[in-house]
């Protein structure tokens, strides 16, 4: 009796590889540390450039195809610099998708980086975004532009974490020299969003505005193509849409300016 008891336990062993983990696992394979990586090879690449050319995109949170297309019509482009991913990479944080996401975005033939959206953060999913991406804050500069990239997610996180992070914000400000240099903001979800913490929007406008040659702000989230004076004090917001729509922004950045354009693909 004991023999034939211990066979249905040893074939449930036996099959223990045949049950996936449950999605939140936080069990990162492949290619951890995206955009400290990354980063180096941007600020490498573009240090002695006077002229910069970035794609920003957002929201990819689902749409694999979409995004695959987008990755093949922006390899066959010979003037871009850097992508950037506004945020929501994953639809519900499940550790799958960041990796899923990860592995199209690789095949990109320039280097990119990734924010963290609102729902990237939902259940472990800014743990796991931080193994295989980087921090919910970081900067980096190419050539003459500062790039500060901002967690702006208060609604998922209670608002008991300090969200915008103004000390880090000004930790940025003091490594930006007033002479010749410009700087951009990048978040996921701007001001007056349900995500942003709007007790505070009118700090973040008189933080944002203490940058030396501050050109534009911006974002994603909203899921569509918008292009606002937000305070009205001339600082422009560049939202993009969902990659589902198939748009994507090119930025271009002189010395004297900025030009930027919406590219369907």
């Amino acid at each position: 009796m004991r023999r034939i008891a211990v066979i249905p336990f040893i074939l449930l062993l036996c099959a223990c590889n045949a049950f996936e983990y449950q999605p939140y696992d936080g069990r990162i394979s492949g290619e951890t540390g995206i955009n400290d990586k990354n980063v180096a090879l941007i600020e490498s690449k573009c240090a002695s450039k006077d002229t910069l050319r970035f794609i920003l995109i957002s929201d990819t949170q689902g749409w694999y195809d979409d995004t695959e297309d987008f990755v093949e019509v922006a390899n066959k482009r010979s003037d871009i610099d850097f992508v950037i991913h506004a945020g929501d990479i994953s639809d519900f944080g499940v550790t799958k998708e960041f990796t899923w996401q990860r592995d199209i975005l690789n095949v990109l033939r320039v280097p990119y980086v990734v924010l963290i959206g609102n729902h990237d953060s939902l259940g472990d999913g800014d743990e796991v975004f931080e193994k295989v991406f980087g921090k919910p804050n970081f900067a980096f500069r190419a050539g003459r532009v500062k790039f500060i990239c901002l967690n702006t997610n208060a609604l998922e996180f209670d608002y008991s974490n300090p969200i915008p992070n103004f000390d880090f914000m000004d930790s940025q400000l003091d490594s930006v020299p007033s002479q010749g240099d410009a700087t951009v903001f990048v978040m996921h979800a701007r001001p007056f969003s349900e995500q942003f913490n709007n007790n505070v929007a009118k700090m973040f406008e008189y933080e944002i505005r203490r940058f030396p040659g501050l050109l534009f702000c911006l974002s994603g989230h909203d899921h569509q193509v918008e292009a606002d004076n937000l305070f009205g004090d001339g600082v422009m917001y560049y939202a993009d849409a969902n990659i589902a729509k198939r748009k994507y922004f090119v930025f271009t950045v002189t010395p004297s300016g900025y030009t930027y354009e919406v590219v369907d693909f």
